[in-house]
């Protein structure tokens, strides 16, 4: 039962469809209402009741007595010589993440964030010099995509078709958020952009990657890996101390199981660090026994870290051998790198 005596009003885009309904039977209004409603903020966009034509006038000026409407916008955009655009987005509550709409010749991909700022301080990673401020909403992680969408639809004459959960922030120490902006995304009602087009990225929490198995998610998941053994990852990613590599991959082969969905192994390449032959061995030996392909990301290098890109020649080696071991490999080229918009770059810098 929904407590309607509350002073203040309630942020209608937190709600999902069955809870719209819920709250529409409990104010004695019709069901099929919360319907209507939903579709107006979730497909059009719609921000104000007046503008929601085919709902009763009496029931508009009561909806705009009980709700109110959150909005994330655009606080800045900066295009680079790729044409890869990243976006600052401004929270409600002032606060700043950023998303990045990365165009290439087959597909549109928005790579948005869960997080402002990031509580996992991986060695490698911008975004992990800043401390987390606080999990983004499912609706603002859902305006990120919505406003991508929209500027790949203007400028660049494309559809969005693919979305990444690879920007600042820990997706599964998001968890309902995230889970909740992909039921916006993938409603009939919101987006409708199928799940399969959707990947989560993860660090690696065990615990949640069980989780997203038992609940049977319909969307991909990708491991930021880096290092196939317990020492150089402890390094360069802190929750390796927690997560080893051998619960890791338990987890792995339970999301495996239980989804029948093939894991996305992600091994940024660092020169003189993890490019070795040695090191593609390790990686063997990890990715044995998981359905998986693996994708090998150019380092982007970071102000004031100790790491960089290896050699085109290492990168080329590394892949072949994993080849011939029968393995998926796709290299990574960086984009947007000359606006701080590449993989592990992001770090509110306008």
């Amino acid at each position: 039962m929904f407590n309607l005596n509350l002073m203040n009003k309630l942020n209608i885009r937190t709600f999902t469809k069955d809870e719209l309904e819920s709250f529409f039977i409990n104010i004695k209004e019709k069901k099929f209402r919360a319907s209507q409603v939903f579709n107006w903020v979730w497909k059009n966009n719609v921000d104000d009741f007046d503008k929601m034509n085919n709902i009763p006038v009496s029931l508009r000026s009561k909806l705009d007595n009980l709700f109110y409407f959150s909005k994330t916008i655009i606080s800045s955009k900066q295009i680079s010589t790729d044409q890869t655009i990243k976006l600052g987005f401004k929270l409600s509550d002032g606060f700043i993440c950023e998303g990045v709409l990365i165009p290439s010749k087959k597909r549109i991909t928005a790579c948005i964030s869960s997080q402002v700022g990031c509580s996992l301080s991986c060695a490698f990673c911008a975004t992990g010099k800043l401390k987390r401020l606080r999990n983004i909403s499912a609706e603002e992680i859902y305006d990120q995509v919505y406003h991508i969408k929209k500027i790949s639809e203007k400028k660049l004459k494309k559809p969005l078709t693919n979305i990444v959960y690879m920007g600042m922030g820990e997706p599964l120490l998001n968890y309902k958020n995230v889970i909740r902006s992909i039921q916006f995304i993938t409603s009939k009602e919101g987006l409708a952009i199928s799940p399969k087009r959707i990947t989560v990225s993860t660090s690696g929490i065990v615990k949640m990657i069980h989780k997203l198995a038992d609940d049977s998610v319909k969307f991909n998941l990708a491991l930021s890996l880096h290092a196939a053994n317990n020492e150089k990852r402890s390094q360069i990613m802190p929750i390796n101390s927690s997560n080893n590599l051998e619960s890791l991959k338990s987890s792995l082969q339970y999301f495996n199981k239980k989804t029948n969905r093939i894991i996305t192994l992600e091994y940024i390449i660092f020169k003189d660090f993890n490019d070795s032959i040695d090191d593609a061995k390790e990686l063997i030996v990890f990715a044995k026994d998981l359905k998986c392909k693996i994708n090998i990301i150019e380092y982007n290098n970071v102000e004031g870290l100790d790491y960089n890109k290896t050699s085109v020649e290492k990168t080329n080696q590394f892949k072949l051998y994993l080849e011939k071991k029968g393995f998926i490999v796709n290299v990574r080229k960086s984009r947007g790198e000359d606006i701080d918009a590449a993989c592990g770059q992001l770090a509110n810098k306008a």
